[in-house]
C-alpha cells in the first residue's frame, strides 16, 4: 500500500518525536522544562529543516523522492508565524521518517538520526 505524503508525515512526526525524546534522555536531560526547550529545537519546523540539511548529503535517491512527496503535500491548515517553504521542508522530513518506519528500515532511521545528532 502506498501512502500519500501527508499520511507519511503524520506517522513520521511521531517517530521523529520519539527519537528526539530518547536522544535527550540519553544525553542526561531530565528536567521537564529543559526537555521541552531542547525538544523544540529539534521538532519545530525550523529545527526539522536544520536537521534535514545535515543529512541531505547522505540521502538515497529513493529518500529524496519521499521527502519531495512530503514537501508537495497540500496544506490542511496554514502554518502560523512560519513561511510555507519551511513548513513544506519540515513535512518532507517527517514523511521520510514515516516512510522508513513503515518499511521497517529501522537501521536507516538510526543512521540518519545519529548523523543529525553529531
Amino acid at each position: 500500500m502506498q501512502f500519500n505524503g501527508q499520511t507519511l508525515a503524520y506517522l513520521g512526526d511521531a517517530v521523529y518525536e520519539l527519537l528526539v525524546r530518547q536522544h535527550l534522555l540519553k544525553k542526561g536531560v531530565t528536567q521537564s522544562l529543559k526537555l521541552h526547550q531542547e525538544a523544540v529545537k529539534w521538532t519545530s519546523a525550523k529545527g526539522q529543516v536544520e536537521r534535514l540539511k545535515l543529512i541531505e548529503s547522505i540521502l538515497t535517491e529513493e529518500e529524496k523522492i519521499v521527502i519531495k512527496r512530503g514537501r508537495n503535500t497540500k496544506l490542511t491548515r496554514k502554518p502560523r508565524n512560519l513561511d510555507l517553504a519551511t513548513y513544506h521542508y519540515a513535512t518532507g522530513l517527517e514523511a521520510l521518517f514515516g516512510y522508513l518506519h513503515l518499511n521497517q528500515k529501522y537501521q536507516r532511521i538510526d543512521t540518519l538520526f545519529e548523523h543529525m545528532a553529531l
